[in-house]
């Protein structure tokens, strides 16, 4: 695995996906009943924006920074912001929480975090930041594994952030195979997955194998900062939510317009919200 988080961190894929899966979280909580917090390709915890990786790329800039200091924010990038700003306490951007300490702030003493991270290097800072928390656990494995080794889960709830790097041509084939599996291992199972906007192409053979693959309720969500047919690399970023928690899609009808604003790199930016499976 080649793939380091810490030179994308806080980008306009970030934003977009650490913003909603946080409020996931948050939402599933809002029952007193414990859950479990999965993640596939949890990275580090924790960023320095100002160490060599994130200077050589500067992508934060055009993602975090943009809405650092705006006071119009939506309430579900509030709270993400929030979120963030805790990790700088003199109101400077400086460090961005992954997802594992974006979930790890609110976790409360029933929940519990299952984090994979397949890069030697990240899982060994990983393990050492969350040592002294036994609600978290640390594996130096493939996020691939996540659902046959753990699901169901004693809780009876989880959330699953499936987040590869897609350094394979089949990625989004396996994610699909792997979504599969956690569903019919614990139907109840709420899943996120990220995935790059690039190929149209293969996007389009990705929808319909959602569609087919016997998931109960899938919103897709997407989010463009250009147009689709631009070769310059990521233009935007998508999640398939399996089972997502309500009222989740009424809050992303307020949300995605005034990002897809804030982000947009060429034009006006973009954005798509709909459901592939069991519409509620």
């Amino acid at each position: 695995m080649n793939y380091r988080h810490s030179y994308h961190a806080g980008n306009h894929a970030d934003v977009f996906k650490h913003a909603i899966v946080l409020r996931m979280s948050q939402l599933m909580q809002r029952k007193e009943a414990p859950y479990c917090y999965l993640d596939s390709h949890a990275g580090t915890a924790l960023y320095d924006l100002q160490a060599e990786a994130s200077g050589k790329t500067g992508e934060y800039l055009d993602g975090i920074a943009r809405l650092w200091s705006r006071d119009d924010l939506p309430p579900l990038l509030e709270s993400y912001v929030a979120n963030v700003r805790v990790q700088n306490e003199d109101e400077q951007l400086r460090f961005y929480p992954g997802s594992p300490q974006l979930i790890a702030g609110g976790l409360r003493e029933q929940d519990r975090m299952i984090l994979s991270e397949l890069h030697p290097e990240d899982a060994a800072t990983l393990a050492a930041y969350f040592a002294g928390d036994s609600r978290v656990g640390v594996h130096h494995r493939d996020g691939y594994e996540l659902a046959k080794a753990f699901l169901p889960v004693v809780e009876k709830r989880a959330l699953w952030l499936l987040d590869p790097p897609f350094e394979r041509a089949d990625d989004l084939e396996r994610c699909v195979a792997t979504m599969q599996l956690a569903i019919q291992r614990m139907r109840q199972t709420v899943i996120a997955l990220w995935y790059p906007i690039k190929d149209e192409r293969l996007l389009r053979d990705f929808y319909r194998q959602i569609s087919a693959a016997g998931l109960p309720k899938v919103l897709r969500v997407e989010l463009s900062v250009r147009p689709a047919d631009t070769t310059l690399g990521l233009n935007g970023s998508g999640l398939m939510l399996v089972n997502p928690p309500w009222p989740l899609w009424e809050e992303l009808e307020q949300a995605l317009p005034w990002l897809a604003g804030q982000l947009a790199q060429s034009g006006s930016g973009a954005w798509r919200l709909d459901w592939l499976a069991g519409e509620p």
